[in-house]
């Protein structure tokens, strides 16, 4: 089968939600290869404790690729103690220079509590305007649902779940298994 053939690994949403002196992060379980369920339980959602600073990060993508990049932030979180913007601008301009990390096919939401920032390999380390982050192929349903849910009396956790429970309903590589992680300022 050649590669331009080949179905491709599909499925995940994320999304990151700041509200209320909180930030969560949220990822459901879906892997899909093609049209098929590979794993409906799987964890995209992990907390990194660099040196004892505390950071939550979602990944959407590959899961190897996304590893790779994990452990990288890790690194430069070590480096750079409590500097997430610091850490994040320098994981994304490895990713966009270094040859090997060119070919990673993923994409990260990272928060520490207080920064919310979208790292992408394209160079991109982005805040978002609205206090919401989505990536992943629900992740623009998911983003959408959120701002609107943004508006009222909902705490962090319940925008990021009604969100993402708007986003399996819509997007066949997102499910209901979620995996959500809260973190304060």
């Amino acid at each position: 089968m050649a590669e331009s053939e080949f179905p491709g690994w599909h499925g995940t949403t994320i999304i990151g939600v700041r509200k209320g002196g909180k930030v969560v992060i949220a990822g459901d379980g879906q892997v899909s290869l093609g049209q098929t369920v590979i794993k409906g339980t799987a964890r995209k959602v992990r907390r990194l404790s660099p040196g004892g600073f505390d950071v939550v990060a979602g990944f959407a993508g590959s899961t190897a690729d996304a590893f790779t990049l994990l452990e990288r932030l890790e690194t430069k979180l070590e480096a750079t103690p409590g500097q997430l913007a610091r850490a994040s601008v320098e994981l994304a301009k490895d990713w966009r220079t270094d040859k090997y990390l060119q070919k990673l096919e993923a994409m990260l939401i990272v928060t520490d509590g207080k920064d919310l920032f979208v790292i992408t390999g394209a160079g991109d380390v982005l805040e978002p305007e609205h206090d919401v982050a989505a990536i992943g192929s629900g992740g623009n349903f998911a983003l959408a649902a959120a701002r609107g849910l943004m508006e009222g009396d909902l705490d962090a956790e319940t925008v990021a779940r009604k969100a993402m429970a708007i986003a399996a309903d819509i997007c066949v590589y997102t499910n209901g298994n979620l995996t959500v992680e809260e973190i304060s300022q």
